[in-house]
């Protein structure tokens, strides 16, 4: 008993010692608690977050000069390979690329051509066979019997010619010359830039690189090759994929003997740009042609002739064409679309999937040529 109570003073000692070390331990220990860790990863969120919110004002507020330099990023990856080749063969830098500098304006040139040609020679067919369209749907909405009295129709019809006199419809079209401008400036924004892309790619990216050492350049090189590779073959194999679309749901409009098939064609293409998306709106602008210009049957028919052509497309074109370089979720390009809609409109709807699958490539080859980086690797059921 004696041993008990002669062992007691020692530990209060000890008791006592403990509590003064807690409240003697440094603040930042604090940190080092569960409690702690999760604030340091809220903090970090936050501050990611800020970043991201940052990038994407800086984006929405340099428009005019982002989407151009991403776009001449895009063009000047697709066409790396016919650099190479002309290099390769002797042709000189500059030469090749104004060589392909000026096939890529013909090309776009092109484009614009036949949509503004076909449209201006079938414009006086197409406005007639609407207004008898429109007078055949009125006819059939009278018959209904909720159908608006005539005195109803005289009053939409004058509420739309006064917004077509109003002050704000000039202030409309004043916005509408200002785009106009914009999208002139952007145009030759990208076509400078692309230049210079062309030109001097390879070595501006080393420039880039001088910073990085050792494993880090590696890496970098690594992601930089990458990245060329994903963005060429997305909008080679997109445009190999459009231009069939479009060649095939031209060849059935033609069939159908529906007005302005070529301008459709060509929208079919440029939509096809926009997955999942850009071929249903190209399908319902089609249809409404054809039920505006023939009758309901013959939009069925163009209906039937878009989805087997974008069947087509998806089972056969896509996996020949695409490769590996679209490997993308459904959902994410979904999400992707959204994204770049909300920061830059239709041109960043075009751009969103292009530059997610680049992000997704970058991943893939973050530890190696074909090793993605150790929290993408698919896990399996025995590891931990």
């Amino acid at each position: 008993m004696g041993l008990f109570r002669a062992g007691a003073p020692r530990r209060v000692t000890l008791e006592a010692s403990a509590v003064d070390l807690k409240a003697t331990r440094a603040p930042w220990s604090q940190w080092a608690d569960g409690f702690g860790r999760l604030a340091t990863r809220a903090i970090q969120v936050i501050v990611v977050v800020a970043v991201a919110a940052g990038v994407i004002w800086a984006i929405q507020s340099l428009t005019l000069v982002t989407i151009p330099v991403v776009l001449a990023l895009i063009l000047a990856c697709a066409f790396a390979p016919v650099m190479s080749w002309m290099r390769r063969h002797g042709v000189p830098s500059v030469l090749a690329t104004v060589i392909t500098l000026l096939g890529i304006v013909v090309i776009l040139g092109l484009v614009g051509w036949l949509i503004v040609v076909a449209v201006r020679d079938q414009w006086g067919e197409l406005s007639s066979q609407a207004t008898d369209g429109f007078q055949n749907v009125m006819a059939w909405v009278n018959t209904l019997p909720f159908a608006p009295d005539q005195g109803q129709i005289d009053q939409w019809i004058q509420q739309l010619s006064g917004f077509l006199t109003s002050s704000q419809f000039g202030t409309g079209a004043i916005a509408g010359v200002g785009a106009v401008a914009n999208f002139l400036t952007g145009l030759v924004l990208m076509v400078t830039v692309l230049f210079f892309f062309l030109k001097d790619g390879p070595q501006m990216w080393e420039f880039v690189l001088r910073p990085f050492r050792g494993e880090s350049y590696v890496r970098a090189r690594r992601i930089g090759d990458k990245t060329v590779s994903v963005f060429g073959s997305y909008l080679r194999g997109t445009a190999g994929v459009a231009f069939v679309d479009a060649v095939g749901i031209l060849i059935g409009l033609l069939i159908l003997q529906v007005p302005l098939a070529i301008p459709l064609a060509v929208l079919v293409f440029l939509l096809a740009f926009i997955p999942i998306v850009g071929a249903t709106v190209a399908g319902i602008l089609a249809a409404l042609v054809a039920l505006v210009a023939n009758d309901w049957v013959n939009a069925l028919f163009v209906v039937g002739v878009v989805v087997l052509v974008n069947q087509l497309e998806g089972n056969f074109l896509q996996p020949f064409l695409m490769g590996r370089s679209m490997k993308l979720h459904a959902f994410v390009i979904l999400v992707a679309l959204t994204a770049g809609t909300v920061v830059g409109g239709i041109v960043g709807a075009v751009l969103a999937v292009p530059i997610t699958a680049a992000v997704w490539g970058a991943i893939s080859v973050w530890d190696g040529p074909d090793l993605p980086a150790r929290w993408a690797r698919p896990k399996h059921p025995l590891e931990g």
